[in-house]
């Protein structure tokens, strides 16, 4: 156009420089758009994943379980820093200290992420002086490993421990651990599992007959640790080849981690000349029948399997060391499927582990005083996976509730906002979890969907076309129960009733004119939660 009107040229330049750097300015827009979609990939960082609704369903009812058993042995829980100064952890977990994760240098200090829950707990016990605890601790850990679905490792996952800090006699906190672990596995109802133990005098005073050196114990044991994973040729092949062990006495100590049973593998090796000429490995064995005659008097030692190939790669373990194996083949392979997928594990079917420690404090404690401790990790993860996989395996009729509401109120005709409101208050403070629609006039449709989506047990439908004015209809969902036309100022006590907490209110009759005016009883609900009438009933005493 301009050059139609035959416009000078520098206008036209001017013009066309405009033109030019709008066209440049809406390019850059678009590719910073196109580039930022190519760029930007949505998801979890590596070794890490989300979990739904339906799975927290069934992660808060595992941890709810696992928590009851631990306060039912007479716990009490603690917390820790997510990180702690990297010289604490350091040095503990052999040839696994390299998953630790450094955290950058913020102000002199420098710090990492935890490891485990057991070095911090340590820790712990030497910052504050404490002699005696009988501790749970259910938290995150972080480990830098390489994320690998063949392996099912990931870098941040929870871990549940149990211990007990404190000088005892032997082998009886170390039964009562292991009989927690048991019960905590039966009440998260896992399935078939079965408890190997060992002791680590055992594993060090069968190095020692075998003709381990000394200085190759620890790097021998974590070979031996995978035995589990591997067969034993392979783990053979680590001694020899890798570790610098003769195989000749990689050959004797075969005949030794083939042994697995009950309280008579003691007989035997108590039996076996070489073994016993070591007193360490005398110790342990004694050690072994002591601790299968509290398990037996617990009534747990059917569960129990000694197994010598058993050894625990962690540095700190100084006595007896147990894993907890899932056995239930009937969800295995799908529950393997979904490790896959998300979650870290300790070896195939591992579900718990665990082991005495009584040199760990000492190393944090400015005297050096050693303190004997005793505990046990649950696998949570795992036991998740595997839980999943039997809720996806049973088809269950009912998806898992994600909710804990209990009634629901259904607005009808002009909704009743206002009156749906002020019920809701009522509930709430009588301590019954309620919802209802933020819509002013909700479809009908949508409100029962909810209901049967969520599993909701009652609803409160308001329509004054059908029930009249300040009546309500409280409904018990699911077949044909009951329903209860009453007025709002009711509603509470027949939902309760409803929930089996209180009684519905009988019908009110109009009164006589004759009839003296009846003065109503103030209505009151006095609901006592089974928790805290146990935490009224029960103290805990830490001693100090």
């Amino acid at each position: 156009q301009l050059k139609t009107s035959k416009a000078g040229k520098a206008e036209i330049d001017e013009q066309v420089a405009l033109l030019k750097s709008l066209n440049e300015r809406k390019n850059a827009a678009a590719n910073a758009d196109e580039g930022g979609a190519k760029k930007f990939e949505l998801k979890t960082p590596k070794g890490t994943r989300d979990f739904l609704p339906e799975e927290m369903a069934i992660r808060e009812r595992m941890f709810a379980n696992i928590t009851q058993v631990f306060k039912r042995h007479g716990a009490v829980t603690i917390d820790t820093p997510v990180f702690e100064l990297k010289e604490i952890l350091t040095g503990k977990y052999g040839e696994d200290s390299k998953l630790i994760y450094d955290l950058k240098d913020q102000g002199g200090e420098l710090a990492s992420l935890r490891y485990d829950l057991t070095v911090p707990f340590a820790r712990f016990l030497a910052t504050h002086g404490i002699s005696n605890i009988k501790r749970y601790h259910i938290a995150k850990v972080y480990r830098r490993d390489n994320p690998s679905i063949n392996k099912g490792r990931m870098r941040e996952f929870f871990q549940c421990d149990f211990d007990i800090a404190g000088e005892y006699g032997p082998m009886i906190p170390d039964a009562e651990i292991i009989k927690t672990v048991i019960d905590v596995l039966q009440a998260v109802e896992i399935g078939e599992f079965k408890v190997k133990i060992n002791h680590r005098k055992i594993l060090d005073g069968m190095f020692e007959v075998c003709g381990v050196p000394a200085d190759k114990f620890r790097s021998i044991s974590s070979a031996v640790d995978k035995l589990d994973k591997l067969p034993w040729a392979e783990v053979k092949k680590e001694m020899v080849q890798e570790k610098g062990l003769a195989e000749d006495v990689a050959d004797r100590i075969e005949q030794y981690v083939k042994l697995s049973g009950g309280v008579e593998i003691c007989d035997k090796l108590d039996a076996d000349a070489a073994f016993s000429g070591s007193e360490r490995a005398k110790a342990g064995v004694a050690d072994m029948r002591l601790l299968f005659k509290y398990l037996d008097l617990f009534g747990v030692s059917q569960k129990m399997s000694f197994d010598l190939s058993l050894a625990r790669g962690l540095d700190y373990y100084t006595g007896v060391i147990y894993e907890a194996v899932f056995e239930s083949s009937e969800y295995l392979c799908s529950a393997h499927i979904i490790l896959l997928e998300a979650v870290e594990t300790s070896g195939v079917g591992s579900i718990a582990a665990g082991g005495r420690y009584d040199e760990l404090v000492g190393m944090f404690s400015p005297s050096g005083k050693k303190i004997p401790c005793v505990g046990v990790s649950v696998g949570v993860e795992r036991v998740f996976a595997i839980l999943l996989a039997k809720m996806r395996a049973a088809k269950a009729s009912t998806k898992p509730r994600t909710t804990a509401t209990q009634v629901y109120l259904v607005g009808l005709g002009n909704g009743h906002l206002e009156s749906r409101m002020k019920v809701a208050r009522s509930l709430w403070e009588a301590g019954v979890a309620t919802e209802f629609t933020f819509k002013e006039k909700p479809r009908r449709d949508a409100q029962f969907k909810v209901i049967s989506d969520e599993g909701i047990p009652v609803s409160v439908v308001f329509d004054d076309a059908k029930f009249g004015a300040g009546k309500v209809q409280v409904e018990e969902n699911g077949g044909d129960k009951g329903k209860h036309v009453v007025s709002e100022a009711d509603v509470v006590a027949t939902v309760l009733k409803c929930l089996g907490a209180g009684p519905v209110p009988a019908a009110k009759k109009a009164p006589s004119r004759s009839a003296s005016p009846v003065k109503k009883p103030a209505a009151a609900v006095t609901k006592k939660d089974d928790d805290d009438d146990f935490d009224v009933r029960h103290k805990i005493r830490i001693e100090l």
